[in-house]
């Protein structure tokens, strides 16, 4: 269930395959992979309940993405520049402890930028189904937002929201605070509140 992507204003040739997975058995194996380098793991695994929604992680890819084109990485490499793309701030190390996999991610979201063309989908796929235990789901919003902790996801962005007023009734979470700003707290108001974040951060 590799999803192959193309992003707007991206050349062709560079693809983005995208898969995730729900209770994943081996993710500290994973996590191993990459802290050792071994070139075999270079993906972007990110810890899927640290996500919105599809709109979310491919903001991070595009910059990312971007970046690479541009010769401007601030990591090791495009694929562990998405991770920091997520962060609202320039903490790498922070960025791959909040958004990255660790020994207990158990739904994961891993992303491969096609950098050479070597790198296709059937090989994205048969290296994933080898060495990835865990159940493949779609690459949609439903399931991004069915492990969304958004709880967490507002404590990293530094978005926190308000008690509902006594009046409020049937309004609970409607009233949000964020930067001393107050915002609608629906699920399409904190996300558009992420991707400024985001964005922020990769103006500075």
């Amino acid at each position: 269930m590799v999803l192959t992507i193309h992003l707007a204003h991206m050349p062709p040739e560079l693809a983005l395959y995208v898969s995730v997975y729900t209770d994943v058995e081996n993710a500290s194996f994973l996590k191993q992979q990459l802290l050792a380098g071994n070139a075999e793991f270079e993906y972007a695994f990110v810890d899927a309940s640290m996500i919105l929604s599809t709109t979310h992680v491919l903001a991070a890819a595009f910059r990312a993405m971007n970046d690479y084109l541009n010769d401007r990485l601030r990591s090791h490499n495009v694929h562990s520049e998405i991770v920091f793309s997520l962060s609202p701030n320039n903490n790498i190390g922070e960025a791959f402890r909040r958004f990255g996999i660790s020994d207990s991610t158990r739904d994961l979201l891993v992303l491969k930028v096609a950098t050479t063309p070597a790198v296709t989908q059937d090989s994205v796929s048969q290296h994933l189904s080898t060495h990835v235990r865990g159940k493949e789901l779609p690459f949609d919003d439903a399931t991004l937002r069915g492990f969304s902790d958004v709880d967490r996801v507002r404590k990293a962005y530094k978005v926190t929201v308000a008690q509902p007023s006594s009046s409020g009734k049937g309004k609970a979470g409607k009233d949000a605070v964020a930067n001393g700003t107050v915002i609608d707290s629906t699920s399409t108001n904190i996300e558009r509140q992420v991707l400024g974040l985001m964005a922020l951060r990769g103006a500075t």
